[in-house]
């Protein structure tokens, strides 16, 4: 898949690799780096659900939102980059035409607060 980054320190991240363990930590980079490489050998979001890190679609106010586990408790959040997403008549995604991805965030969002 194609892989785009809401956020240009994410993308920095993805590309260089003493940037990323500095900002992010050994254990939390090596991960973060390993999920993207899995994402572009992806085909199309319909493969994700077979990769490691439990990817998963998140609910609530974050339904449009997907979600696969870092170290815990962090996740990496990301949607589908095409606009509108491709859906079918009972408006449930498409997964096997999405064929690009838009990184948002690395997160605790089971955080309290």
């Amino acid at each position: 898949m194609i892989i785009t980054f809401v956020d240009r320190n994410l993308r920095k991240f993805a590309n260089d690799n003493k940037l990323a363990i500095k900002k992010m930590g050994t254990k939390r980079a090596k991960i973060y780096r390993r999920r993207l490489e899995d994402m572009r050998d992806a085909e199309s979001f319909a493969d994700l659900e077979f990769l490691p890190g439990r990817f998963h679609q998140l609910s609530g106010n974050k339904k449009d939102k997907w979600a696969c586990d870092l170290d815990h408790p962090y996740r990496l959040i990301f949607e589908p980059a095409e606009m509108p997403a491709p859906k079918d008549n009972n408006g449930k995604l498409i997964l096997i035409e999405i064929k690009s991805v838009e990184i948002i965030e690395v997160t605790n969002y089971h955080k309290e607060g």
